[in-house]
């Protein structure tokens, strides 16, 4: 696969994140990740999620690690030195550790503390493509920090009922970030996850988001997959994983439509 588009060293930092859980937002970080590595470009994931379901789902474990975004977060640690590498060409992980889970609280009593990310992140702008941040299920201030740090949010939703009224909350609270912390924040997209044709359900969820958000609605939904299921517990993305499943090629087009957006020309190489 081959991209090209004008230089440009200045990392564009992308947060994903839905306050509702299990709606596929990790999955939809790692490998999004994945995929922008898999055309070329050097991607950086940060784990902000205290259960660091990100870092095991590429390998590394949380509790191993001395070092991660918490360090990042608060000055500890200079952030290059918490980076580590996924084995697989372009992408590095910053990992959460045990340290993520009075991360919240930490925050609380910091001068401005909604920006504590984005000035620890600076320092890597130049390093990266994509920085990629994986948020908790939650609108604490952890994801604020990655919102006030971010251009833009992708948003995952299950196809289901629920999930719709979620996917307002949500972009309320990314319209009060942007009135109040972050003016350039955006609303990149929203992908549809474990999409599954044969249920009426999923059809008709698809038909909402395609009224209430066609323009920034993904045109690839992520199937339900075992691939895609079974994957974090190798410690792999997907594209690793099984490069040739439904999971790995919805997530390549998702990609692919991410980076058209921004005027580059993919081309695949069979």
């Amino acid at each position: 696969m081959l991209i090209s588009r004008e230089n440009n060293r200045m990392a564009e930092i992308i947060t994903v994140a839905n306050q509702k859980g299990g709606v596929g937002k990790t999955t939809t970080a790692i490998n999004l990740a994945a995929a922008l590595a898999c055309f070329g470009q050097e991607t950086l994931l940060i784990d902000l999620d205290p259960q660091g379901n990100a870092s095991s789902g590429l390998g590394v474990s949380p509790d191993s690690e001395e070092n991660g975004t918490y360090q990042s977060l608060f000055g500890i640690t200079e952030p290059e030195k918490t980076i580590k590498n996924t084995g697989l060409e372009m992408l590095d992980l910053m990992p959460s550790n045990g340290d993520m889970i009075s991360a919240e609280i930490d925050l609380c009593d910091q001068v401005s503390r909604e920006n504590k990310l984005k000035d620890a992140i600076s320092k890597l702008s130049g390093l990266y493509k994509f920085i990629i941040i994986d948020c908790p299920p939650s609108l604490g201030l952890l994801t604020i920090n990655a919102l006030s740090a971010s251009s833009s949010v992708i948003i995952p939703i299950q196809s289901e009922y629920y999930a719709l009224e979620g996917l307002a909350n949500f972009v309320r609270t990314v319209e009060r970030v942007r009135t109040t912390i972050n003016p350039k924040l955006v609303i990149e997209g929203v992908v549809i996850t474990m999409f599954d044709p044969r249920i009426t359900l999923s059809q008709q969820v698809h038909q909402e988001l395609k009224k209430s958000f066609s323009e920034v609605l993904f045109k690839t939904p992520i199937p339900r997959s075992i691939r895609l299921a079974e994957a974090p517990s190798h410690g792999k993305s997907v594209l690793q994983y099984d490069p040739r499943s439904k999971g790995s090629q919805a997530y390549l087009a998702v990609a692919g439509e991410f980076l058209a957006r921004r005027g580059w020309e993919v081309v695949r190489l069979d």
